[in-house]
Parts: structure tokens; sequence; C-alpha cells
């Protein structure tokens, strides 16, 4: 297996998780959106990362690696990649998990959903044109 065999299977994992957003959003279930658009972000972004030959850390925002790599990833807008993991990165746990004074199925909005719906999209298909445009091993 190569990185950018990983990166592919990252991809794929990536744009399942855009894809059924929208069933999240439908279904009201905004708090899943956010959570979900975060997971697909963070593939996306080591998906990117791999491709390019870097073994992205086991952590959630990898915003600051794209920021240090930005040199190989030439044609990819890194800072509002970084933005869109630090801000999807800051809502992981609560989406999900919550708090005893936070029921995430009553604090995240439809508006929240649509964003974190949108940044994902945009972040997916940004990572798979950018791979897409890289010539072959």
């Amino acid at each position: 297996m190569t990185g950018r065999s990983l990166a592919g299977s990252y991809m794929a994992k990536a744009v399942v998780r855009v894809t059924v957003l929208r069933q999240y959003h439908d279904a009201g279930d905004y708090s899943d959106v956010v959570r979900e658009a975060q997971e697909a972000v963070e593939l996306a972004l080591k998906a990117v990362l791999r491709f390019c030959g870097v073994e992205p850390p086991k952590v959630h925002d990898v915003g600051a690696l794209l920021r240090e790599y930005a040199d190989r990833l030439s044609g990819l807008d890194v800072e509002r990649m970084a933005a869109v993991s630090r801000a999807l990165r800051k809502e992981r746990e609560l989406s999900f998990y919550g708090d005893l004074d936070y029921l995430p199925t009553e604090q995240y909005t439809r508006a929240d959903a649509e964003q974190a719906m949108h940044d994902a999209a945009e972040v997916v298909k940004a990572v798979q044109g950018w791979i897409a445009a890289q010539p072959g091993p």
C-alpha cells in the first residue's frame, strides 16, 4: 500500500460523509451534520497530506501541518482549508457528546448545519480537484 492509495481511501470516506450530510440535515439532526462534516474535512485533509508524502498525526485538526507543507500544496487554498479544519474541530466533541449543560440536539441550528455542509463540501471538492490535477507516480 502506498500513501497515494491510502489517500484515495480517505477521500472515498470523505465523499460518503459529505453525501450523507443532507440526510442528517433533512431529518433535523443538525448536531450530527456538524460532527460528520468535521470528519469529512479531517479525512480529506489527511488524504492530501498522505498524497504528498506526509504522515498525518492522530489529531483532528491538521491545519498547522498544511501550513508547514504549503510548498507541496501549490494551487490549494491552504489558509481556507486550515480555517475550516480549525472551526469544525472546535465543535467535534460538543456536537457529538454534548455536556451536562449543553445538549447537542438543542444547541445546533439549521444555519450551523448548512455552514458545516457548505464548508465540508468545499474542502472535499477542492482536495479532490487538487489530487486529480497532480501528475501520476
